[in-house]
């Protein structure tokens, strides 16, 4: 679980009701149905615009990548390619083909690092290698930031449907007033109006803004995962010597933070 992001979002939505409360605000003051019906129909409405049903379908699973640890540990993908670099050196290329038909194996390690260990099995020079898993990639790193964009537009239309909301109130009270409605009934009007306005700014800066840029540093480190496994394979191929193949990858590790490299650093490569 990502405790940082549950942090945050306890931290950001208690400050801003508690400071609300210190002013003797009440709940019912901030819980309408329409300013909810307003913001969050018209930014999901205009999220479906904007984007295809493949991506809106992903939001869930963008939410729960936002709310938990990252899969892919850097210092433990670097231990796996050094590894195989020592059974690749050892006993020949082609002992990798047992690793990559081994179940679980599979299930626990990057698919690009499957992919590769399968492309290390044909023999093909490295730079078509490097071509291949570069490729992969790209691909993979715009698919992933087309999802993310989905967040950051709707921390875009958020404050913009608030705004939209807080007029249509206005227009209603405003008309009630003219019906020769009183001027208690003004005011709580425009107060009741205003609210949209509040949960389109809340929910853009609180949430949805936020959660893009957590997930866009998530996908920062797994495309630093995957420029390693992809340096990894292409050592792998050109037969180096796994502590050589190690002082390449360690470099890495220093996104993970200065204790894990350090960790790995006076780790010996065995065989």
């Amino acid at each position: 679980m990502g405790i940082a992001t549950i942090i945050g979002l306890l931290l950001g939505f208690g400050a801003l009701l508690t400071g609300f409360f210190l002013e003797h605000g009440k709940p019912e003051m901030l819980v309408q149905l329409s300013p909810i019906i307003i913001i969050f129909g018209g930014t999901f409405g205009a999220t479906f615009v904007s984007f295809g049903i493949s991506d809106i379908v992903k939001i869930p699973s963008l939410l729960g990548k936002a709310f938990s640890n990252p899969k892919m540990s850097l210092a433990e993908t670097m231990d796996t390619i050094v590894d195989l670099s020592v059974k690749a050196k050892r006993e020949g290329i082609l002992v990798l083909e047992s690793v990559v038909r081994d179940d679980t194996f599979v299930k626990k390690n990057d698919p690009l690092l499957i992919k590769g260990l399968n492309l290390l099995l044909n023999r093909l020079d490295t730079a078509v290698l490097r071509e291949i898993l570069e490729n992969d990639l790209h691909v993979h790193e715009q698919i992933e930031k087309r999802q993310i964009s989905m967040f950051e537009s709707m921390g875009g239309y958020s404050p913009t449907m608030g705004v939209i909301g807080t007029v249509m109130g206005l227009i209603v009270t405003l008309a009630h007033m003219s019906q020769g409605g009183d001027s208690s009934s003004l005011v709580s009007g425009i107060a009741a109006a205003f609210i949209a306005t509040l949960y389109g700014v809340l929910f853009a800066n609180i949430l949805y803004l936020p959660i893009a840029n957590k997930l866009t540093l998530r996908l920062k480190q797994e495309m630093l995962g995957k420029e390693l496994i992809i340096d990894g394979v292409l050592a792998i191929n050109e037969f180096e010597n796994p502590m050589a193949i190690k002082e390449r990858l360690l470099p890495y590790l220093k996104y993970a933070g200065g204790k894990a490299a350090k960790a790995e650093a006076t780790k010996e490569v065995s065989g």
